[in-house]
């Protein structure tokens, strides 16, 4: 297995594992190839992929806007689960963004992701209870939840 950079030509293997982890939270825009297309040329080098046999098995989106970096949909297919893959990948995305000169990262989880947020809390990303989570849509968005 390869922890290697993830490019536009990796997306529908990319949106296949999204679909296939439960607790995603995926819109038709964002996540979109146009969407994700946008997303890697603004952060060409923080989102990785993990690939076996030509296989997409893993995935993180990360990047920053200068001053805070962001991760986004992680995850791992659930057979190649519980073997330091995604580890591996929150490791490299953590490395490329202290690279850029990022100093802190944030994610956002579902409530009811219980195994994403078991995941976030033992690789040392805690809970913020002194922050209020805020959004607009500008857009409507069609969510996709898994």
């Amino acid at each position: 297995m390869i922890i290697r950079l993830m490019t536009i030509e990796d997306y529908e293997k990319v949106y296949q594992l999204w679909l296939s982890c439960s607790g995603m939270g995926l819109n038709n825009l964002d996540d979109s190839k146009d969407g994700i297309a946008k997303y890697l040329d603004r952060n060409p080098d923080t989102c990785f992929v993990a690939e076996k046999s030509d296989e997409i098995i893993g995935v993180i989106i990360s990047g920053h806007d200068g001053r805070r970096g962001f991760i986004y949909h992680t995850a791992v297919k659930p057979e190649y689960r519980n073997q330091g893959i995604a580890k591996m990948l929150v490791e490299a995305a953590m490395d490329a963004l202290k690279a850029n000169g990022i100093n802190k990262v944030a994610l956002v989880v579902f409530d009811r992701n219980k195994d994403g947020n078991a995941f976030w809390e033992k690789v040392g990303f805690s809970v913020r209870e002194d922050l209020v989570y805020r959004n607009k849509t500008i857009s409507e968005l069609i969510r996709i939840d898994t």
